[in-house]
């Protein structure tokens, strides 16, 4: 048995894509993408059509300018996400703008909008996850969001600060990005980490454990990996979110899958509560220059990527006016 067919035994695989032919490849139980994975696949030839199909649906919308940019992109990612769904037997995570990252009420709005747009193309709200990054403006978010049912992929996350606070607001599921926090202390130790050492997985281990010690209902997923070793030292966690990459190299392995975690072990744990009132979630973040930094520079890669997508929507817009 493959290393990724031993892992799919401890942890429900997810993949990190907008491909669908890698979807099909790997047989993940979930996919998730971000504005830089859309971003690229509409680049590939074979998924253009779906841009294309996205805009000429709103070239007789009423709507001018950044509206009519919005909501052709909104489009976009329900053509990718219900397409997705085709494939994978559970959910599709679609991420929203990171340029309302801070801004609660708007979060909300697009949430809803979101769900709306893949209800009327006859998806039901439990097979969609809304991302949002880990700020605290968006764990209020995802907190009303969950009150109505719309389940959150909260993003971008670095701490075990910003991980307590979704967890308390009743999130359905938090993306650790294990190889962004490998990134940081390499550069800042200057130096490498591997296995259990790794930074990126020490957090993610201690999220974990920390969730199932005190009942946390909220689904734990390591995300942004930099190799299959970080992925082996978290065989247990809830889930895993994977490039196509990496799958492939765990499918191409034969060596054995050891489970790293388990509720069990943790629930036996020493572990000291986290606060997680607004003032000690602002200022554990402010401690944490890891977490600050990466949050920040996440969202405005991000933003970036999303700004892009804006130009190149605008342009086909006005090719085709």
């Amino acid at each position: 048995m493959n290393q990724l067919d031993q892992l799919k035994k401890f942890t429900k695989v997810v993949a990190d894509s907008g491909d669908f032919a890698t979807l099909k490849e790997f047989a993940p139980q979930d996919a998730t993408t971000n504005p830089s994975l859309i971003l690229a696949a509409t680049k590939i030839e074979r998924y253009g059509n779906l841009l294309d199909q996205a805009v000429k649906e709103n070239l007789k919308s009423d709507l001018k300018g950044a509206a009519l940019i919005d909501k052709i992109t909104d489009r976009l990612l329900i053509l990718f996400g219900t397409e997705i769904l085709k494939i994978v037997p559970g959910r599709v995570s679609t991420e929203t703008d990171a340029r309302l990252s801070f801004d609660t009420e708007a979060l909300v709005k697009k949430g809803r909008q979101l769900i709306a747009l893949y209800a009327e193309h006859g998806t039901p709200k439990e097979r969609v996850l809304i991302k949002i990054a880990s700020t605290w403006e968006g764990v209020r978010a995802a907190e009303i969001l969950q009150k109505e049912g719309i389940h959150c992929n909260l993003t971008l996350l670095f701490s075990l600060t910003q991980a307590v606070a979704c967890a308390e607001a009743g999130v359905q599921l938090i993306s650790p990005f294990v190889g962004r926090i490998y990134d940081w202390y390499k550069k800042a130790e200057n130096r490498d980490f591997k296995g259990a050492e790794d930074p990126g997985v020490r957090g993610t281990t201690a999220i974990y454990n920390y969730f199932k010690k005190y009942g946390h209902k909220t689904e734990v997923m390591g995300a942004s990996f930099r190799n299959t070793g970080e992925i082996l030292e978290l065989a247990g966690c809830d889930l895993l979110t994977i490039s196509p990459k990496f799958l492939a190299e765990l499918q191409k392995s034969e060596e054995t899958v050891v489970q790293k975690l388990s509720a069990e072990a943790a629930a036996k744990m020493e572990i000291a509560r986290v606060p997680t009132d607004e003032k000690s979630f602002r200022w554990l973040m402010n401690e944490d220059a890891m977490a600050t930094e990466k949050l920040s520079e996440g969202i405005r890669l991000f933003a970036a990527d999303s700004v892009k997508l804006d130009t190149r929507i605008a342009e086909l817009v006005q090719a085709a006016s």
